[in-house]
């Protein structure tokens, strides 16, 4: 049986692959987003469970709709 990788390490991939491809460091990203770099730092990751808004304000930060963060998700 092959292991799924967890969602969270899968969306914490998405986010700092996101964030470097945007040339954001992580405190800048935080800032950014209005979050804590060790926040941002958990989320990447995989350590935290993100809540919608928080999504929602890196996707912002990102410059980015929803649905692209989400991809391949």
């Amino acid at each position: 049986m092959v292991e799924k990788q967890d969602i969270l390490v899968k969306f914490g991939r998405r986010v700092r692959d996101l964030r470097s491809a945007a040339g954001f460091s992580q405190e800048a990203f935080a800032d950014k987003c209005g979050l804590d770099r060790t926040y941002i730092g958990g989320i990447e990751r995989g350590e935290r469970n993100v809540g919608m808004r928080n999504i929602n304000r890196i996707a912002r930060a990102l410059e980015i709709p929803l649905a692209q963060l989400m991809r391949g998700l």
